[in-house]
């Protein structure tokens, strides 16, 4: 009893403590003889400030509800939504050889999934801009559950399409960082934003990290069919965490709210007629082909070479683990630096790492070596990139924007999953692919590199406003 209402009165204690980021507020701790005194009084704007929250974050409407509390939850979402994702490659072979299909009939439905979250993308986005983030991810969030329920129990190839493509698809395209990080940039100033995209991506990894050991865990345990259904317990749990948006619809920063107002259709032709957003579009087409290709096919990639079948589910984690660094840093570094720059290094970085990996005796240290350093390039690429879309057009339409960019991202990522699986089924090996990843790298490094870094010019604020 004595330790439930300690816990009760911490969660009070903390609500006090982020609803009032402009105010001296102290926390009392629960069990005061038992605490350092130094633990007993906290100064909040101190704590804030540690953090890199302060006082020119969006003031709550709620008092319990806070920018920083938001973010919070924001992160737990992008880590559920794409840490299950991350999953996809662990029941390749445990599917396949009981329905006794090819990598290519499962790599097709992952295809599937790919496509729709980026078909899905723009129109989320466009929803999520008009009506909130909060409707949005409710509906993702049972598209998701359901699409990883009928994986699980459909036994013919309609329905790992049905679920695993489709559903799964539109699901993630609804719940995914591309949904929440928008939501962040109207709360924050321009000058933190590229932070709070590193934070939103980081928790993304941390989603990999934790969910790649933890499905090959249920799928050893339980079998692969009880995993799904676990691991859509799991999404289920983003349902919760997107309620405290409700207390920040309509909250923007100052600098959002003089942003210039057009309608739809005038902000889709006047983004497509910027040069910057078309090679950013094309560029962004590579990372996708990379990602995808990855998170489905090493896995199986491994066990093919003999190694230890647990390997490749280690190797997706330590690639979420050491992303968790590449997003963050990545999200300060687009704050002070060229963010086309930084784009243009990683993708050429990713290419050398291929082709240096693939020239190499493979081996479990040469296969968590690769793992590390690609890591800090897996999804370094999205503050970036959503940082250039808000240089460019600012944040009253980001998150409709941001989708037609990643909606070029997911055509990558179709094309990745399953010619991994065709060349795969043709060929024997994934030699192709893997040659086909250098070259799009260097072509993605050099397309990024001309980008202009300033708004578009029929985006910039005009002096009357």
């Amino acid at each position: 009893m004595l330790f439930s209402a300690s816990i009760r009165l911490f969660i009070l204690n903390l609500a006090r403590l982020l609803a009032s980021p402009t105010q001296s507020c102290y926390v009392t701790c629960a069990w005061p003889k038992r605490c350092p005194a130094i633990l007993r009084r906290v100064k909040l704007p101190d704590l804030l400030s540690a953090i890199g929250l302060g006082h020119d974050m969006t003031p709550p409407t709620n008092r319990f509800i806070t920018p920083s509390l938001i973010i919070a939850c924001g992160c737990l979402i992008s880590m559920i939504a794409f840490g299950v994702r991350a999953t996809g490659g662990l029941f390749v072979t445990p599917i396949t050889e009981t329905y006794g299909w090819g990598r290519e009939i499962y790599g097709f439905a992952f295809a599937i999934q790919n496509l729709m979250w980026g078909i899905g993308q723009p129109l989320a986005g466009t929803f999520a801009d008009r009506l909130g983030a909060v409707k949005v991810v409710l509906v993702g969030t049972l598209l998701y559950a359901a699409g990883l329920v009928v994986m699980a129990f459909g036994d013919t190839i309609l329905l790992l399409n049905l679920g695993a493509g489709l559903l799964m698809g539109l699901g993630i395209a609804a719940t995914s960082f591309s949904i929440i990080m928008p939501a962040f940039a109207r709360m924050v100033p321009p000058e933190k934003r590229s932070w709070a995209f590193g934070m939103a991506t980081a928790a993304s990894s941390m989603g990999q990290l934790v969910f790649a050991p933890l499905g090959q865990a249920f799928i050893s345990a339980f079998g692969w069919q009880i995993a799904l259904v676990a691991l859509a317990v799991f999404v289920a749990l983003m349902i919760p965490l997107v309620l405290p948006f409700m207390a920040a619809k309509g909250q923007t920063s100052q600098t959002a709210a003089e942003e210039p107002s057009m309608a739809l259709s005038a902000v889709i032709t006047h983004a497509f007629g910027h040069t910057s957003y078309l090679l950013l579009i094309a560029g962004f087409f590579v990372c996708g082909f990379h990602l995808s290709f990855i998170t489905v096919h090493f896995p199986p990639y491994i066990a093919d070479l003999g190694l230890d079948k647990n390997l490749g589910s280690w190797a997706i984690g330590i690639i979420g683990l050491f992303n968790i660094i590449g997003a963050y840093a990545s999200g300060i570094f687009g704050g002070k630096y060229s963010k086309r720059y930084g784009l243009s290094f990683i993708y050429l970085a990713r290419a050398a790492l291929i082709a240096v990996f693939i020239s190499l005796p493979i081996g479990n240290v040469t296969v968590l070596l690769f793992a590390a350093i690609l890591g800090l390039l897996w999804l370094s690429t999205i503050p970036l990139t959503i940082g250039l879309v808000t240089v460019m057009f600012g944040t009253r339409h980001m998150a409709m924007l941001y989708g037609f960019v990643f909606l070029s991202h997911q055509l990558g990522s179709f094309l990745g999953v399953w010619l991994g699986g065709r060349f795969y089924d043709q060929y024997g090996n994934y030699d192709l692919i893997w040659y086909t990843s250098i070259a799009l790298g260097v072509v993605s490094a050099a397309l990024h590199w001309p980008i202009r870094e300033r708004t578009a010019p029929s985006f910039a604020m005009s002096p009357a406003q």
